[in-house]
């Protein structure tokens, strides 16, 4: 089972900035598609940012020019590096990644980290 851990989560004024990051760890594991989701109270959860093998990246309409996903693939990490913060970004962000491992096709979840902006 692929675990991830995710943090960097914080209370910031609107106009700044955060770093999210999602560490995976576990044996023998490939990696297809790693991102982040969101879910502010009272709605569902939605993708924020996504890469998919290969490189190729998409982003919600809502963070777009505003939010950029790395990764590193050498620590099985990735980033949300997150500028211009707005209120409505306030929402529990979760990493997810879907791959592969030894049991076969795995879909993980990190915990969440809180992001609030304040206005």
């Amino acid at each position: 089972q692929v675990q991830l851990v995710d943090s960097g989560g914080d209370l910031v004024q609107a106009g700044g900035s955060l770093r999210l990051s999602c560490a995976a760890s576990g044996t023998s594991f490939s990696i297809s598609t790693i991102g982040w989701y969101r879910q502010a109270p009272g709605k569902q959860r939605e993708l924020v940012s996504i890469i998919i093998s290969g490189g190729y990246t998409n982003y919600a309409d809502s963070v777009k020019g505003r939010f950029t996903i790395t990764s590193d693939n050498a620590k099985n990490t990735v980033y949300l590096q997150m500028n211009s913060l707005k209120p409505g970004d306030t929402a529990v962000y979760y990493c997810n990644a879907r791959g592969l491992d030894r049991k076969g096709v795995f879909d993980s979840w990190g915990q969440g980290t809180q992001v609030t902006v304040s206005s």
